[in-house]
């Protein structure tokens, strides 16, 4: 632990890694100084083993993220345990919109693909303990309890840091908070947000079909919330858990009403199949096993402050919004990136790297993507879960014309893809 870091980082999570990593091809020649702070202790970076879950939560990549990791250096062995997305299958229920996607036809490999989190986390942990690497610190477990800034330290903040019961002080020129979007510190700051609720609840689960799902992707709007089908990889036999078969899996996102939630969540495993059948349908097959369900809240949130001198908050810290589209993640990852450069041009300036001015200038860089996301997503959900039937024709109508336009589908899918913005050079 030095006593003096150039980048702090709050949240060791894949936000807080990922910015390390992509620091790393410019950090050792510039000389930049990086410690991530995680109150968690962090996988053996050695232990880069995969090893499968059923229950295992996963996140969708969209394609421009690939070509962010394949810049930051990590795809080669991410890509050996990622599911490929090839098609998306958009269908209303009740209604005769349908639309689907194809990875061909808008010539990419795959037009996203789902990794398991533990996975994308140890590969993560892989890329900041090789050599080139070695001006990163990973201080874990240890928790970040103040944050100050203090001009007459040279433009530094000064930051307290708890590690084994023993306090310690550090400075820094920059802290960059991505510790998620629950966090006592960003109130002690007074940094405050923009919230609104969606009087819903995320159910989580991942479920097994009795065929293969052939990389399809579905997301089914019905009356009472949006459903996400993901492709997920397929677990192999395993005899030592009486696993004699290869387990197919895809992961379930249903938005369920708030007053529905409690209900959905005690049923029984066939009960709940059932029930999904009854939304969905079979057009994925038959499904023959529902792992741990799990949900959460939905609200948007967005900080209303995200830099002020010496300090970035990053990530779901920044914003969270619906999981209808897929998208927070990849959010969050474009703004990763768009960060990392911009601090790699302010070291090559010579300009402290907390300078309000060239942070505003990042804020703004990335405030259009962050708007048009959470736009999309926000106004997605509504026109979707609204039940007016004028409403529910135009969408309905919408979504075919979208299928049989092939112009007006390459442009929503490269936006989805997140290619519709250049990926900056990290170098």
């Amino acid at each position: 632990m030095k006593q003096h870091y150039d980048i702090l980082i709050i949240g060791g999570g894949m936000v807080g890694a990922s910015l390390a990593a992509s620091l790393i091809p410019a950090g050792k020649r510039l000389g930049l100084s990086v410690a991530v702070v995680e109150a968690f202790p962090m996988p053996d970076a050695d232990s880069i083993r995969y090893q499968p879950s059923y229950d295992a939560r996963a996140t969708a990549l969209a394609y421009g993220s690939r070509l962010i990791y394949e810049q930051v250096g990590i795809w080669d062995l991410l890509r050996e345990h990622v599911c490929p997305i090839t098609d998306i299958h958009v269908s209303d229920k009740g209604r005769f919109g349908v639309s689907r996607l194809n990875a061909r036809d808008e010539n990419v490999a795959a037009l996203g693909y789902v990794v398991e989190n533990h996975w994308l986390g140890r590969v993560l942990m892989n890329r900041l303990s090789q050599d080139d690497a070695g001006h990163i610190d990973l201080l874990c477990p240890a928790e970040v309890t103040a944050v100050n800034y203090q001009q007459e330290q040279q433009d530094r903040m000064a930051v307290s840091l708890t590690v084994e019961g023993c306090e310690h002080q550090l400075t820094a020129e920059l802290v960059v908070m991505a510790d998620g979007g629950r966090s006592g510190l960003r109130e002690q700051l007074g940094i405050g947000y923009q919230q609104q609720n969606y009087h819903q609840h995320a159910l989580v689960t991942n479920i097994s079909p009795d065929t293969a799902h052939h990389n399809i992707a579905y997301e089914r709007f019905t009356d009472t919330g949006p459903m996400a089908l993901l492709p997920l990889e397929d677990l192999p036999a395993n005899p030592a858990t009486g696993q004699t078969d290869i387990s197919h899996r895809m992961g379930l996102v249903w938005t369920v009403p708030d007053e529905q939630i409690g209900e959905m969540m005690a049923l029984s495993d066939q009960a709940f199949i059932e029930r999904v059948h009854e939304r969905f349908g079979y057009r994925a097959g038959v499904f023959v096993k529902v792992g741990e369900r799990y949900s959460y809240p939905l609200k948007l949130s967005v900080a209303e402050e995200q830099v002020r001198q010496g300090l970035i908050v990053l990530g779901n810290a920044a914003h969270a919004l619906h999981p209808i589209a897929g998208q927070g993640y990849n959010l969050a990852l474009r703004g990763v990136v768009s960060l990392a450069a911009e601090l790699i041009r302010a070291r090559e300036a010579g300009i402290n790297l907390g300078d309000i001015n060239h942070l505003t200038r990042f804020a703004g860089q990335v405030r259009q993507d962050q708007q048009k996301t959470i736009g999309f997503s926000d106004k997605t959900m509504k026109l979707f879960s609204n039940r007016n039937p004028l409403l529910a024709l135009g969408r309905s109508a919408g979504l075919q014309l979208l299928d049989i336009c092939p112009l007006a589908k390459t442009v929503f899918a490269r936006s989805a893809m997140g290619l519709d913005q250049p990926i900056p050079d990290l170098r």
